[in-house]
Formats: structure tokens, sequence, C-alpha cells
């Protein structure tokens, strides 16, 4: 007989549909890390809209973009969900503004981060993400690791990546030369630019990147911000201050 599952710590809350593909792999590898745990997850996803996000991000409308997250957290609040957290790094655009109107505590994805690359004596990272995380270096919240952002000769490789992993998180696909352009853009940043790992610093580039040999280290943030979940929910944590 299999053992009973653990009394679940917090009900987690996220908030989906930025894109799909991200959303699904949240869920499977939160599912799949609170199983390996023996405890019991308490889980809530209400739907926010890629297009709505991705034109408040250009158009740096973060006010705009905090009001309809505060919508859709007031919506996990009334669920019985005891914090919540954004499935997507570009989603962070409007982290400290929406935490500020947010009705529960908000986990973010960009701070566990540089905390977990320097306990791995990561000093240089290559991001690959949308334009403003490449830009910003993940909003310049890392304060422990040097970041960099692709670069080519005569050409905007941030631009260019940007709209590149757009479509990707829009079709929730990712075609075999859209992933070896990814590929190969990680592999520059290795070896012309310092980079010791390449962050997945998109919630949809495991379409890219899952099941591939690049040949060089990578990180999917994904995952760093699934374990500090799943430490919530497993009463292993405390939500940070």
């Amino acid at each position: 007989m299999d053992a009973p599952l653990s009394a679940p710590g917090l009900h987690i809350g996220l908030i989906g549909g930025i894109g799909p593909a991200a959303t699904l792999v949240y869920y499977q590898r939160l599912c799949a890390e609170m199983a390996r745990r023996g405890a019991r997850l308490e889980l809530t996803v209400v739907q926010a809209d890629i297009h709505e996000l991705i034109e408040n991000n250009l158009a740096d409308r973060r006010a705009a973009q905090a009001e309809i997250y505060r919508r859709l957290i007031d919506r996990l609040a009334a669920a019985g969900a005891d914090c919540a957290a954004i499935t997507s790094l570009g989603g962070h655009c409007c982290f400290e503004e929406t935490a500020a109107v947010s009705s529960l505590p908000l986990v973010s994805a960009v701070a566990p981060l540089d905390a977990h690359f320097s306990a791995q004596g990561i000093g240089c990272v290559g991001l690959l993400g949308t334009r403003v995380v490449m830009r910003t270096g993940l909003y310049g919240q890392l304060v422990q690791t040097r970041a960099v952002a692709p670069e080519a000769e005569g050409r905007d490789e941030i631009e260019r990546l940007g709209a590149l992993y757009q479509k990707i998180a829009v079709a929730g696909h990712c075609s075999p030369e859209q992933r070896a352009d990814l590929i190969e853009a990680g592999r520059r940043m290795v070896s012309e630019q310092g980079a010791e790992a390449i962050v997945l610093a998109g919630t949809d580039l495991g379409l890219a990147f899952d099941g591939q040999d690049p040949g060089y280290r990578v990180i999917d943030a994904l995952d760093v911000h699934v374990a500090l979940l799943a430490d919530l929910a497993s009463g292993h944590a405390s939500l940070p201050a």
C-alpha cells in the first residue's frame, strides 16, 4: 500500500496563458516535483492573455498590465490560494507594480536566480528570452552575477531573437530552424562573450532546448522557480519577505 501524501503547505496560484506551453510545463514539472516529494499539491490556475501582455510589455505599460494581474490574483485569492506566481519571465516586466496592488504575496521567478547562479559558482550567464529580459539583464536584478545578451556585428540580435522567441511563445511550437538559431546564439555567448552557462530566461524556451545537447551548460529559469514553489507547496519554505 502506498504511503499517504503529506499534508500540504501553501495553496499555489499560477497566472497562466502567457504562453500556453509555459503554463503546461509549469504544471507538469510542479506535479512531478510534488509527487517526488510525496506531498499533496493544492493549485489553482487562471488564464491571462499572451497578446495583451506582449502589447503592454513592448509599450512599457506596466501599470496597465499590473491591473490585469491584480484582477486575476483576486480570483486566485477567492479560490483559496495563499500566494501567486507569474508563469512567464517576460511577464515579470511589471512585478513591482503588481506586488504593490496584489491581494496575495507574489513569488518572483527572477529573485531566486541570482542566488542560484552564485551557489553554482557561475560568475557570468548568457540570457535568452524576451527583448526586455535580454536588454535589461533580467530587469537589472542580478547582483552577484554578470549577464550578457546575444550580439552580432551589423544587426540587433536582441531585437531579432526577441521577435523569434515571441513567435515561439504565441505558437506554442518551435521549428527545427528556430531551434538551431537559438542554440547557435547560445553557443556564441559562451565562445565569444564569456558566458559560463546559458539561461533559458523565457519559460517557452523548453520548446527549443528540451531533449537537446547544445554542447554547453544550460540552466532553465523555470526549474529554479518550480523548486521554490514546490518548497512552499510542501511546507518546506516560507514566503520570501
